[in-house]
């Protein structure tokens, strides 16, 4: 029986393939004869071989079907992709939609803030995430919260867990990170003591037994962006290098978006330097043909993902708020280094990091029109409002370089860190409402 209905399957083939050939011979026949204005004659001629000659009548009304049949045919190739057969995983996913519909197994919708929270070093944030689940009836207790944050490179560090009246916090977050528990449906946690290393993208993950929907929350920190290179000069740092003298500075690698916003506020720079994410670039915002071409828009230039650990840049690294004070120590004469490490020790500080200098002039607005020791050998100062006699025009951190620390005599900025319990600050709420769109798995 097979083997019958295969036969006939393959004879209607045949046929249907020959009448399609018979008709696109006539059709092409037809519409050469029509741009020369004479009827069906030559078509008559060019098929009369096959004993498919139509009189004048039939040739009018077959003009009319051939137009018919173009216009179905045109229809039927418009439509093909929409009705091309999904492939398997993608049909998969369909069906689990409607699987859980109409079976009501228990569908989790996840909502989360559809920007970023914003907060600064030592701060408390919380990152909000909400969810319901259908039917309402289920047991809280079966549902299990889990936060996980997830890096440019798709690297995932898990963060915190939840089921039940069970929970458990990872690595550097714990003893930090709680469940807000503001209500039916919260699964957002509260960071307290946030740290530079707590930036970033956090994915907030509900899971009702075999279903689970996702969230995503940006966390930004208030703070800023600076260049750095190292006591033996420019372009001498691969990649983890350029994540060590950041951390040695009292900062970490700054990212692309935070470049960007550097950038925006004004920051120009025509060194090259690592960034979070493997990346090369440098802000500029006045071209110069010196840093690219002078004709070339201003912006962020872009070398690409760089090999880590063979090529050397500078560093671009990010800092935020301080836990303490940046001051100039005033003395009756000026110091070489060491003896600047000793006199901020006697004042019960240590010597400023060139991360710390820079967060105390950009958050704290540290404005000290005289050059200064700090920790990595070089000399700097922090002009909030510029005049001509403290270097120029813009506001920034003047870089003086690296001295012989031996025989050359400068003044000293210190770094004295708060003693006092740091109190626990209020949640920062974020102002940007619930995202609009859910989606359901």
């Amino acid at each position: 029986m097979v083997d019958v209905v295969s036969e006939r399957e393959s004879a209607d083939t045949v046929g249907q393939q020959r009448w399609c050939d018979e008709t696109r011979r006539w059709t092409s026949a037809v519409k050469r004869d029509s741009q020369k204005r004479d009827s069906c004659t030559t078509a008559r001629l060019s098929l009369s071989s096959n004993n498919f000659i139509p009189s004048q009548h039939q040739t009018r009304h077959c003009m009319m079907m051939i137009l018919f049949l173009e216009i179905i045919t045109c229809t039927l190739l418009l439509l093909s992709p929409f009705v091309t057969s999904y492939p398997a995983d993608l049909e998969k996913g369909r069906r689990r939609v409607v699987h859980v519909l109409e079976d009501d197994t228990g569908e989790v919708i996840v909502q989360t803030a559809p920007g970023k929270v914003i907060t600064h070093r030592g701060g408390t944030i919380t990152l909000p995430c909400r969810y319901h689940h259908e039917p309402e009836d289920i047991d809280p207790n079966r549902i299990r919260i889990k936060w996980t944050k997830v890096s440019d490179a798709f690297q995932f560090e898990d963060v915190f867990v939840a089921l039940g009246r069970q929970q458990k916090a990872f690595g550097s977050y714990q003893e930090r990170v709680s469940l807000e528990r503001a209500g039916p449906g919260d699964a957002s946690v509260i960071i307290h003591n946030i740290t530079l290393e707590d930036y970033g993208r956090y994915e907030c993950e509900v899971t009702n037994d075999m279903e689970d929907d996702t969230g995503f929350v940006n966390l930004d920190l208030e703070g800023v962006v600076f260049p750095y290179y190292p006591p033996s000069g420019r372009y001498k740092l691969n990649y983890h290098q350029a994540e060590e003298v950041c951390r040695e500075q009292d900062a970490i690698l700054a990212s692309h978006p935070q470049l960007h916003k550097a950038w925006l506020e004004g920051l120009d720079w025509c060194n090259a330097g690592w960034l979070e994410d493997g990346s090369v670039q440098y802000p500029i915002s006045h071209p110069r043909d010196q840093c690219g071409r002078k004709d070339s828009p201003p912006g962020v230039r872009n070398y690409g993902y760089r090999h880590k650990d063979d090529e050397r840049y500078d560093a671009f690294c990010f800092t935020s708020n301080l836990n303490g004070r940046v001051y100039f120590l005033k003395r009756f004469k000026k110091v070489n280094y060491l003896e600047a490490v000793k006199a901020c020790q006697r004042d019960g500080a240590f010597i400023a990091k060139v991360g710390q200098l820079y967060a105390a002039w950009k958050i704290q607005l540290l404005d000290h029109c005289e050059a200064g020791w700090v920790e990595d050998g070089s000399i700097r100062y922090p002009i909030v409002n510029p005049r001509t006699r403290c270097g120029g025009q813009d506001p920034g951190v003047r870089n003086l370089g690296f001295p012989d620390k031996k025989f050359r005599l400068y003044g000293v900025y210190c770094f004295r860190k708060n003693t006092d319990i740091q109190s626990t600050q209020a949640p920062t709420e974020t102002t940007s409402k619930m995202a609009n769109s859910t989606r359901s798995i």
